[in-house]
């Protein structure tokens, strides 16, 4: 899913850590939060105490299941709502509304059984035609999502759903309350990862049909916490849902700050609990000094190191069918021409990891052999030369990123003097307002623009490869069509040898790479502080409910 670093910085729902095999990073244990007895109703959102936990945030673009296609979104959307499966803490997929499910000798046909137990939050039960009504509403074309075709496509009948020629997904279908039959066009080994996006989440037909417009207000989920209130520009209140059906969060509420000054400054005045922290604040947070107690409560990965890296890729990439992008030549010349070791050491001052591919490193089918473009300026200089453009500074380019401060990003900063001073492309720097961004970016309005970046939304190379790059795929933004990769990634589908499917997805993402489609430049890292009284606060590689383990013990 689409995420910015000012997002990532802001929505504290941990998390975001990604080591060298698909597991979660967990601070301090992991135990049961089950058995909470009730308690009244918190303080307000910056009030801390017994059971409130108190994180920095962002307004999310939406709260709408359907329409959610972003990281900020997905943060609260996936701990008050929820679907048939979920992910774990080490990101396998297990069930969740659904107690099991059995699947068909074709490999096409699953049969969801839904629990007994589950709820929506106003305690009415969730059956099975719930679900149905969900698709159905989220591949309505009037719905406008940007996610149904990407998430819910592999349905039987999902196409003509948003094509308008039906009312009706002909490949799912309500056996009896309990039981859900879904049938996919192929078999296909990451579907069942598919339905843990919020896309395929259920929602009340009631609560969605009464409210209107603003349903998503006063939403009747199913996940581990209700939203209590939620202030546009100052605050969103989670509160736990005491019915749930794994057994009450520990947590009696979630505060998150929508507005305020410095991260590290709230943190140390105790207005927060937890938080990223960034470049400004890292020479003092990371003193090892034995007195310094800021660094006695630094996140550490697996190797025993602060900071902890993360299943994204940021980057820089461009609409291929417009000059002067239209030129592979000119694409590679743009990647030749970013040194990307000097930028993350100088930059970035080594808090992120340098990108040269588009898959980052633990995501299956990574490839440390991939061949990709070291700095050469030599090299940039000579393909720009050779290509149908070889006097870029002919181009009046305006180079489009997510923001709204007075200064853009230092690394976009740099990443238009590299191509200014080697190559004489010189871009003008917009920034966009994140919401804004997102629509433009669907509407393919953009010639030359931040990624702004990509977050897994589950661990596999199909979640960033075809996604992305399928030329049909309604998130490729960028205009990309290769013949030759659109038929591996169509193979690659259907493929049950697991080593050969990760195989073929390498020889994809080279041929990716080749046609320089995107400018990689680095994969995030996370910095954070947690307080000691917060237990079992788990930082992932991307957006799963993980504040359903967390409590706090003052």
């Amino acid at each position: 899913m689409w995420t910015t670093r000012k997002v990532l910085a802001l929505a504290a729902i941990g998390l975001f850590v990604f080591a060298s095999n698909p597991a979660c990073r967990l601070v301090q244990g992991i135990t049961n939060p089950g058995g909470s007895s009730p308690s009244q109703p918190g303080p307000g959102p910056r009030t801390g105490g017994e059971g409130v936990l108190r994180l920095l945030g962002a307004d999310p673009p939406t709260l709408d299941p359907a329409t959610s296609g972003d990281a900020t979104s997905a943060l609260y959307i996936v701990h008050v709502f929820s679907g048939l499966l979920t992910l774990d803490k080490d990101l396998k997929v297990i069930p969740d509304l659904a107690e099991r499910w059995d699947l068909s000798q074709d490999g096409k046909t699953f049969t969801f059984t839904i629990r007994k137990d589950a709820k929506f939050h106003d305690g009415k039960a969730v059956k099975a035609s719930d679900f149905k009504y969900a698709w159905e509403r989220a591949t309505n074309p009037r719905t406008l999502s940007p996610t149904a075709d990407t998430y819910l496509g592999d349905i039987v009948g999902v196409n003509d759903m948003l094509a308008g020629r039906a009312t009706s997904i002909s490949g799912v279908r309500v056996v009896d309350d309990q039981t859900l039959q879904v049938t996919i066009d192929e078999p296909k080994a990451y579907f069942l990862a598919k339905l843990t996006y919020p896309t395929s989440f259920v929602v009340d037909r009631e609560n969605v049909e009464r409210g209107g417009r603003t349903w998503t207000d006063r939403p009747n989920g199913t996940g581990p916490f209700k939203l209590r209130e939620w202030r546009r520009g100052q605050s969103i209140v989670l509160e736990r849902n005491e019915n749930w059906f794994r057994g009450a969060p520990a947590l009696r509420q979630v505060n998150f700050i929508l507005s305020g000054g410095s991260p590290m400054t709230m943190y140390e005045n105790d207005e927060i609990d937890a938080t990223v922290f960034g470049m400004l604040d890292a020479e003092r947070v990371l003193d090892p000094n034995p007195n310094n107690q800021l660094y006695k409560e630094v996140v550490r990965g697996p190797d025993g190191q602060p900071g902890v890296a993360e299943l994204s890729t940021f980057y820089i990439t461009y609409n291929v069918t417009r000059p002067p992008f239209d030129d592979v030549k000119v694409r590679q010349a743009l990647n030749y021409a970013v040194d990307r070791d000097q930028l993350v050491s100088v930059v970035l001052r080594n808090m992120d990891l340098p990108a040269y591919g588009i898959l980052p490193p633990g995501m299956p089918g990574y490839n440390p052999q991939l061949r990709t473009y070291k700095y050469d300026p030599a090299r940039a200089k000579q393909l720009v030369a050779e290509s149908k453009y070889p006097d870029l500074t002919k181009f009046d380019l305006t180079l489009t990123t997510v923001g709204a401060g007075a200064n853009p990003a230092r690394y976009i900063q740099a990443l238009t003097e590299m191509w200014k001073t080697t190559i004489g492309l010189d871009a003008k720097i917009e920034q966009v307002e994140w919401a804004t961004f997102l629509d433009d970016q669907f509407a393919k309005k953009y010639t030359f623009f931040e990624g702004p970046g990509w977050i897994a939304d589950y661990p596999d190379p199909q979640n960033f490869l075809d996604i992305l790059f399928f030329s049909k795929s309604q998130q490729n933004h960028t205009g990309y069509a290769n013949p030759e990769v659109d038929r591996l990634l169509v193979q690659v589908r259907t493929e049950r040898d697991n080593e050969r499917r990760l195989r073929i997805y390498q020889q994809v993402e080279q041929m990716i790479i080749d046609d320089a489609v995107w400018v990689p430049v680095f994969h995030q890292k996370q910095f954070w502080v947690v307080k000691p009284y917060v237990k079992n606060f788990i930082v992932a590689p991307m957006v799963i409910p993980t504040l359903q383990y967390v409590s706090i013990q003052k």
